[in-house]
């Protein structure tokens, strides 16, 4: 009987380990699958040329969540970045995105509600990194060469040369203007010609007198042989 018994408190003592050991293997278990702010973190990214800001949820349990983003400035809430995000995380992470034209050395502050056992927010608050997203360059650089560029148009060409069209008033006055008749203005060559058939400026008037004297002499010369021919008679 008294073997029994002992059996039996060892048997009893050994099931009080066991469920001992249950109780904290379960009780291990459930801490590692409850919510807790540290499965949370947020990071400043650029998608391409946009901001972003993004919260990871790494709790394994697959509780529910809600994720809100805040712009602070000097420990105040500035504003909300969107609109709250609902997130189920695992193991290996799931990751909400705010899209977000961040400045750099800036400020946010991310909030967690995740059932009853967060209701907090990522510590330390996300501060943007110090070089903003790059810009997306859209000028295109110029490969044309500069003998091509000298051929276009430039400033510095000469103004087109303009073309005066007479007024209609101009034209009527050329027009009208009288034009000198060839037969009413005698030339040079008509002039001359006239002066040799008058006489003018030529020797007709010397060769006239010349003959004159002569016709003189002779008359007299005639005159006077009459006379002695006369005398000689008588």
């Amino acid at each position: 009987m008294s073997l029994s018994r002992r059996t039996a408190a060892r048997s009893v003592r050994m099931l009080g380990v066991t469920a001992a050991s249950a109780a904290l293997a379960l009780s291990a278990a459930g801490t590692a699958l409850a919510n807790d702010i540290k499965d949370f973190s947020a990071e400043a990214a650029c998608d391409g040329t946009q901001g972003v800001i993004t919260v990871t949820d790494k709790n394994a349990a697959g509780t529910p969540a809600i994720v809100t983003v805040f712009l602070e400035n000097n420990g105040a809430d500035l504003r909300q970045v969107g609109k709250p995000q609902n997130v189920k995380g695992t193991a290996a992470g799931v990751t909400v995105s705010f899209a977000e034209a961040w400045e750099p050395n800036v400020t946010y502050r991310v909030h967690i509600k995740a059932g009853n056992d967060v209701n907090a927010d990522v510590e330390p608050f996300l501060t943007t990194p110090a070089k903003a997203c790059k810009a997306d360059d859209t000028s295109t650089p110029s490969t044309t060469p500069s003998s091509t560029e000298s051929s276009t148009p430039s400033d510095t060409a000469p103004p087109p040369v303009e073309t005066v069209t007479p007024s209609p008033s101009d034209s009527a006055s050329d027009s009208a203007a009288p034009v000198p008749s060839a037969s009413n203005v005698p030339s040079a060559a008509v002039q001359e010609s006239n002066l040799a058939e008058t006489g003018a400026n030529s020797n007709t008037g010397l060769i006239v007198g010349i003959a004159a004297a002569l016709v003189v002499v002779g008359g007299g010369a005639v005159f006077f042989g009459m006379r002695r021919r006369g005398s000689s008679n008588r």
